[in-house]
């Protein structure tokens, strides 16, 4: 036997064992799930934070993010692989097979080791001491009418008028500068948002981004929070805190979004404050539109000219961005929420205002 056919039979072997190891990481992170006081003792709180801090002080200093690099050279070699099998037009299909298997085995087990598990530890609610996220629409409507004055106070202070939108002052490096400000603060009344080596960068794909309908995310890979710099600066204030909050080890969305707010609420700039309060209003906006139409009308014709103009802003800059393929990049990551024990899946977005209502309750 010659040694390259011999060479060969190791590989192939080789792949087998990372194949079947993928079907045991598996079931071992399904068990896991069911444990998440283990996983908060041992992950969230163990082993991630030192991991997570030891990776965005190597990369955070990079002047560019080196996760999309790890992407882009992910991208070439499936083109390459891809191209590959059509030139040998599938003559070694198995040798295929055990390729991919070991591949997504290694890509599977950097993921939950890096960052995958946190979500599966205990829910934020139970740190902040909220026993309940129900709420009547009595108690959505009487917190989004206090929020809509809180808002409108803001966007006077920050324009001096009512008509005219908020616009952000800062640079993106200044906001990301900003953004961790805001979470020094938060963690005076919240220790476990203590955020230390900031690792936030320009996605070198935000137009792909823009059109797939993302703001940001987070790269597990290389503990990066990617925000797209193709989205208006008063969004990216809360998506910068947003991003944060998942390398904090808080995965759900959900979760994400309340953090975020949070951190923007309570930064001593009132940009800050504007974005945190408007990201809020537009949930709570959301909500009480499926609940109460008039209520939803009634609230609207309450916020100053400068306000709405804010919440057109967005909507409008993402609608031109819309294209048929948008959808499935939206359905792709709902399957992929679900999978890690998200239920409700992309929806867990909206699912932020019982964090929102429920919190007040706790802390009043």
């Amino acid at each position: 036997m010659c040694a390259a056919t011999q060479n060969n039979m190791n590989n192939s072997l080789y792949a087998r064992y990372w194949t079947y190891f993928l079907l045991l990481q598996i079931a071992t992170v399904q068990l896991l799930s069911l444990f998440p006081n283990f996983v908060e003792r041992y992950y969230a709180t163990g082993i991630y934070p030192r991991l997570s801090g030891f990776m965005r002080f190597v990369f955070g200093g990079l002047p560019f993010s080196i996760g999309d690099v790890f992407y882009g050279s992910l991208m070439v070699l499936l083109l390459r692989f891809v191209y590959i099998v059509f030139r040998d037009r599938g003559s070694e299909l198995k040798r295929y097979f055990w390729a991919v298997g070991k591949t997504l085995s290694i890509l599977h087990l950097a993921f939950y080791l890096s960052w995958g598990m946190n979500y599966f530890r205990i829910p934020l609610a139970s740190q902040l001491g909220i026993k309940s996220q129900t709420f009547t629409l009595t108690q959505l409507l009487y917190f989004t009418e206090n929020l809509v004055l809180e808002v409108n106070s803001l966007q006077v202070q920050l324009n001096e008028n009512k008509q005219t939108a908020v616009s952000m002052p800062y640079s993106q490096k200044e906001l990301y500068d900003l953004a961790l400000k805001g979470y020094q603060r938060a963690s005076d009344s919240y220790p476990f948002l203590a955020y230390k080596n900031p690792s936030v960068k320009n996605s070198l794909f935000s137009k792909p981004l823009t059109y797939m309908g993302f703001a940001g995310y987070l790269n597990p890979f290389s503990g990066e929070a990617q925000v797209n710099d193709n989205t208006p600066l008063l969004g990216t204030a809360f998506t910068t805190c947003h991003e944060m909050a998942h390398q904090l080890g808080y995965a759900p969305e959900k979760e994400a979004n309340f953090i975020g707010y949070l951190a923007c609420i309570s930064n001593d700039n009132l940009y800050f404050q504007y974005a945190g309060k408007l990201k809020a209003l537009k949930y709570l906006l959301s909500e009480i539109s499926k609940r109460n139409g008039t209520s939803y009308t009634n609230i609207c014709n309450q916020l100053h000219p400068g306000v709405l103009k804010n919440l057109n802003e967005a909507t409008h800059f993402w609608k031109q961005y819309q294209n048929p393929l948008e959808p499935f990049f939206k359905k792709g990551y709902h399957t992929y929420l679900k999978a890690n024990g998200q239920n409700m899946g992309i929806q867990g977005y909206n699912y932020m205002v019982g964090l929102l209502l429920n919190h007040r309750r706790a802390i009043d």
